[in-house]
């Protein structure tokens, strides 16, 4: 397994976590994955913008934190579609070709968004071109993914749910922001890159009580 296939299993494997986290059966409840697609289309079309009786410059940063949730649902697609996760790796490596002839990000997000409500699916390849509209690696979109989830992760185990987890850590800086710090400071290429993560969050918590 080359070590793209890798990152994409462990992505897999996360959000089948994640999703178990929240419902112990998520498979067997229909979620309608799809329609958390297209609504975050929506919001993430305002971050770019579309209104053109205002000035609006595209909020680059924020579309792709869009784009990284869409990912988590499209991975929720494509597990629960039944498939073996060696075909869903090969289904991903094979369509996930980021690169876009279209000049217009947004006829390109319209595009993903009716293809996905024509048939609720998870539309790879569209996907690919929306990562390229806005300059978006393999690399970022990972590291991005990887680090949302251990984040929500370590949020649960730290008392996220009743209401204990405090957010605000030493020198006033949010989790995200210490988020931010770490994943710069850590090689994703390495299979441990999820567990250091991990530890380096939590290392930065305890020493903020």
């Amino acid at each position: 397994m080359n070590a793209q296939a890798q990152q994409i299993q462990i992505m897999l494997e996360l959000q089948d976590s994640m999703n178990t986290k929240v419902t112990a059966n998520w498979r067997e409840q229909g979620y309608e994955w799809y329609r958390a697609i297209w609504v975050e289309c929506a919001e993430l079309m305002d971050h770019y913008g579309w209104k053109w009786w205002k000035k609006q410059t595209p909020d680059t940063e924020q579309v792709a934190l869009e784009l990284i949730d869409i990912w988590h649902f499209g991975l929720s697609i494509l597990l629960q579609s039944g498939e073996t996760q060696d075909a869903i790796i090969a289904r991903v490596q094979n369509n996930l070709c980021i690169v876009t002839e279209q000049p217009d990000f947004r006829l390109d997000l319209e595009a993903f968004a009716g293809a996905t409500l024509a048939d609720r699916q998870f539309h790879i390849d569209l996907f690919g071109r929306l990562m390229a509209g806005v300059d978006m690696s393999f690399d970022q979109l990972y590291r991005g993914y990887v680090g949302k989830n251990v984040l929500n992760f370590f949020r649960q185990d730290n008392g996220y749910k009743d209401g204990s987890y405090r957010k605000h850590w030493h020198d006033g800086r949010e989790d995200n922001e210490h988020l931010v710090d770490v994943l710069q400071s850590l090689d994703a290429a390495k299979l441990s890159f999820k567990d250091e993560l991990y530890e380096a969050l939590k290392a930065r918590y305890d020493h903020a009580q």
